[in-house]
């Protein structure tokens, strides 16, 4: 693994888009735009603030563009969407996103689940998106849905998605964020792939979107950090997750694993206070608890009061131990 010390990582939290399109309940754009405003200060790279897919899809996303046009832009912060179609593209441009992001699977069969298309149909659209955009200099990022795995088709072969990644490259895609859409990943098939993908493409931003829907989060960002990925999706709070998945428990969370690489040593460049703070207020915003475990349990350097019957200079009698913890 990579030596820790203060190397520089960049964390992008979904939770807006990726977490919030699958919530039951609309979540008013007011606390959307004021839950950005306030991710944007806390030192994040980026934030997928919303989707621009037809409403009737996803409903609960159906004010992307009363959000982006009222969101304070934070100096540094890339504000990215996720763009559908040609369509999406043109909302998503006259609000000034700073990166669109395109979304499709390496498996046929996710993807005509989840797209109700090929995925030849899906990169000839992602084709005319580029052409679309390519006036207005934004930059686009192909996301690969089901790269370590369907939830349908079982494994999908590395070379699959080596040839998918050749091909969004090829029609003008910029970056690529590899993602364990129903968190099927485990660490060695994590390092091999990675591996694979920063040696065959070493100038290409690649991002790794990991879920815990198996616990197997945390453990596959680490095996992606150790062959030098920098780039990591998360979503405040541990929101989303994959409705072909039943039982998920969302995305890796992002107080969570912002916790775990700064007590490694890692920059993040969060303030994670600000950002555990903010993460405490998710169950009111979306009405009900979330799995991230640091906003309950603390941060691990959290310090507790002593027990009034321990003493800094006389030892507990053996004989009367209450408690065996290990």
């Amino acid at each position: 693994m990579t030596t820790a010390g203060k190397n520089r990582l960049y964390i992008n939290d979904v939770a807006l888009r990726d977490g919030f399109q699958i919530e039951p309940n609309f979540v008013a754009t007011e606390e959307k735009v004021k839950l950005i405003n306030r991710l944007g200060k806390t030192g994040l790279a980026r934030i997928e603030a919303t989707s621009f897919t037809s409403p009737k899809a996803i409903p609960t996303l159906r004010d992307a563009e009363q959000v982006m046009r009222a969101i304070n832009r934070e100096p540094g912060v890339v504000y990215t969407v996720l763009v559908p179609n040609v369509k999406g593209c043109e909302r998503a441009l006259s609000c000034n996103v700073d990166e669109i992001n395109l979304v499709m699977s390496a498996s046929q069969s996710h993807n005509r689940a989840n797209l109700r298309m090929t995925c030849e149909q899906s990169l000839a659209q992602f084709a005319e998106i580029v052409k679309f955009a390519g006036p207005s200099s934004v930059f686009i990022n192909g996301s690969l849905s089901t790269s370590f795995g369907c939830p349908f088709d079982g494994s999908i072969p590395e070379s699959r998605v080596l040839e998918l990644v050749q091909q969004f490259l090829d029609i003008g895609i910029r970056g690529v964020t590899l993602c364990d859409t129903t968190g099927m990943a485990n660490p060695e098939q994590v390092r091999r792939l990675c591996d694979a993908v920063l040696h065959r493409w070493p100038q290409v931003p690649f991002t790794v979107h990991f879920h815990n829907t198996r616990g197997m989060g945390l453990a596959n960002v680490l095996a992606a950090l150790g062959t030098g990925m920098r780039n990591f999706d998360a979503s405040l709070g541990g929101l989303g997750g994959c409705p072909f998945a039943p039982g998920a428990t969302g995305n890796v969370c992002t107080e969570d694993m912002v916790h775990m690489l700064e007590q490694m040593g890692y920059d993040t460049g969060v303030n994670l206070d600000a950002l555990i703070e903010i993460a405490r207020d998710l169950p009111g915003i979306v009405g009900h608890d979330v799995p991230g475990q640091v906003i309950k349990a603390g941060k691990a350097d959290r310090k507790y009061p002593k027990p009034a019957w321990v003493s800094d200079t006389t030892a507990q009698d053996a004989g009367t131990q209450t408690c065996t913890s290990r």
